[in-house]
């Protein structure tokens, strides 16, 4: 049986009522917590009783030494070793602390699977100005009817003291990633053998809610503006994707739109917030898995089942260096584990179970979100049989230069098939950059069909 950390009354209260309405409201009486024993995020500052998960200290506050902007990152933490190896032979010692979906890939990969597991490091930091608007935040957030948007919140989590599963989704899909952002989201399908042909996806990223100074009048509703097109393989190359995400999804639904070269015509994507398949993903990925988790959750029931101590991908610099080949990356069946960092932290747990009279090709997701970032790290998915489907992981960095926690690569494995997907690979491309200016007016339907190679 796993165990749970205590959740507040307020958040069973919160359970069994479902969220018909905004049931959560701001908490300006306990702001002052977010510099006393919790951190500004609102994670638990102090570590756990054995030491083995550390004080929250601040994270990553500065660059390690010879790092200049546009680098990747090295690890700030070059000599460290693993302290212990989980295998397909002793992974059933630590079972308590993995996902269902993980101990699956102890199962189905025993041979060639394993956990290298480092010292925990508390690494996650994000601007001063995020920790400020997230006080501010904590006494005037809400959510809107349904669970479906959030209400009088800007730059920072909406939700320092979650009290339901709704608002702990908000905060990782709030979690701040810069203002304007363009990376390389590059993505390969191996076959079961481990074949595979790599797709060059290009995106970028305006977050209008993570402006300085804006007002909610001003962004008018959109949370982020978000851009991707396919550069390669040559039969998908030109295919483009542009997403306005709304804050508040009662007032207006995310809004999709798609430009096929071959038509060369802009039509409107209204399932990208669901179970369609994901751009080149051969299948093993829906749209709403793009960072772990991006969709509507209009089609399921949330549940806040509480907190809990796992292994997780962490710190994953190793993933992140630059020259790293895919060859090198990839394996029949599942990613190189030599290249992978798991660490001990605390972990929000949160059940999505399917409704009634509503379709998805999940009836059941368990998401792990950690504590100090908000970011989902661990999804298990479950399939209509209700037997264990999908595994998925995410592999993190602090990057340093924004700061945030943020994926550099994203692993979704079929349990089934022996297939998957993994994405997020600008190893030999480009690193991420945040930051950059852009205009709002680039992010339209004409302008998509103005942008669109063929």
């Amino acid at each position: 049986m796993r165990t749970f950390l205590k959740i507040t009354l307020a958040a069973c209260i919160d359970l069994t009522l479902g969220i018909g309405q905004a049931v959560a409201g701001p908490q300006p009486d306990q702001v002052h917590r977010l510099s006393e024993d919790l951190t500004p995020m609102g994670s638990e500052r102090a570590g756990n009783a054995d030491g083995t998960i550390p004080e929250w200290t601040g994270g990553i506050t500065e660059p390690p030494a010879g790092y200049s902007p546009g680098d990747f990152h090295p690890s700030p933490w070059p000599d460290d070793q693993p302290l212990y190896r989980i295998t397909g032979e002793n992974y059933q010692d630590y079972a308590e602390q993995l996902s269902a979906g993980q101990v699956g890939l102890f199962e189905k990969y025993g041979d060639t699977y394993f956990m290298d597991v480092y010292q925990s490091r508390r690494s996650t930091s994000f601007p001063e100005h995020i920790y400020e608007m997230t006080a501010k935040n904590a006494a005037t957030g809400k959510l809107a009817d349904n669970g479906e948007g959030v209400l009088d919140a800007a730059e920072g989590f909406p939700f320092p003291f979650p009290e339901n599963a709704y608002e702990l989704m908000w905060n990782h899909k709030l979690k701040y990633k810069g203002i304007g952002g363009v990376r390389y989201n590059n993505q390969v399908a191996p076959t079961a053998d481990g074949k595979f042909t790599t797709t060059v996806i290009r995106e970028e990223l305006l977050g209008l809610y993570y402006k300085r100074g804006v007002t909610l009048e001003e962004i008018n509703n959109i949370l982020l503006y978000f851009f991707q097109e396919i550069e390669s393989p040559a039969r998908l190359a030109g295919n483009i994707l542009l997403v306005h995400e709304t804050l508040n999804q009662t007032e207006l639904p995310r809004q999709a739109w798609i430009y096929n070269p071959g038509q060369r015509r802009v039509r409107r994507a209204p399932n990208v917030a669901y179970d369609n398949p994901g751009t080149g993903s051969d299948g093993l990925r829906t749209n709403d898995m793009t960072d772990m988790f991006n969709g509507a959750m209009d089609r399921f029931d949330w549940e806040m089942v509480g907190k809990k101590e796992m292994l997780i991908p962490y710190n994953s610099y190793g993933a992140h260096q630059e020259g790293t080949t895919y060859d090198e990356f990839v394996m029949p069946g599942h990613l190189n584990p030599e290249l992978m960092r798991y660490e001990l932290h605390r972990v929000w747990v949160v059940e999505a179970k399917l409704k009634e009279g509503v379709r998805h090709i999940n009836a059941r997701r368990t998401f792990y979100l950690d504590e100090d970032s908000y970011q989902i790290v661990l999804i298990d998915h479950y399939d209509g049989r209700g037997q264990l489907w999908r595994a998925s992981e995410c592999h993190s960095v602090n990057y340093y230069d924004v700061p945030t926690t943020w994926a550099t690569i994203e692993a979704h494995y079929d349990l089934q098939s022996g297939r998957y997907v993994a994405q997020g690979f600008d190893n030999t491309m480009k690193v991420n950059t945040f930051n950059v200016e852009m205009n709002p007016g680039q992010y339209t339907p004409q302008a998509l069909r103005t942008r669109g190679r063929r």
